[in-house]
């Protein structure tokens, strides 16, 4: 039985511009680093950086991102600093709760969102989807 979200691996082609982003701009813990990766850590996240030079850095065309957290006090502050580093935005927020959606220097996709499964679940009864089914 799985108990949980273990870990992310992302592939990036220069790994020091990569785990500068982490954890210079995005405030990660760095935890290691060695010739071709690095780990850094959120609480409930363990983030491994990959050396892949064939990554193309070219975002996917599909909507397949990571969400990290933000609370709501700290959002603005996180949107400014990431402004600042001159992130590319790659889609406007259209759901529940603040979002900023943004591109890591690899053309990862990535959100800070301030909200959770049970905020979502809540907004989503009241507006539900096409389609919605809900389960207890």
């Amino acid at each position: 039985m799985l108990s949980g979200f273990n870990h992310l691996t992302l592939a990036v082609t220069d790994l020091n511009r990569s785990v500068s982003f982490y954890h210079e701009v995005l405030q990660l813990q760095l935890d290691a680093t060695w010739d071709n990766g690095a780990y850094l850590s959120l609480p409930g996240l363990w983030l491994c950086l990959s050396l892949d030079p064939s990554r193309l850095s070219a975002p996917a065309v599909d909507y397949t991102h990571y969400a990290l957290t933000a609370s709501a006090q700290d959002f603005g502050e996180v949107v400014v600093r990431l402004r600042a580093a001159g992130v590319q935005e790659w889609r406007d927020n259209r759901s529940e709760g603040a979002s900023f959606y943004f591109l890591d220097p690899d053309g990862h996709k990535l959100e800070v969102h301030v909200g959770d499964l049970t905020s979502r679940l809540h907004a989503c009864r009241a507006q539900p989807y096409a389609g919605m089914k809900f389960y207890p």
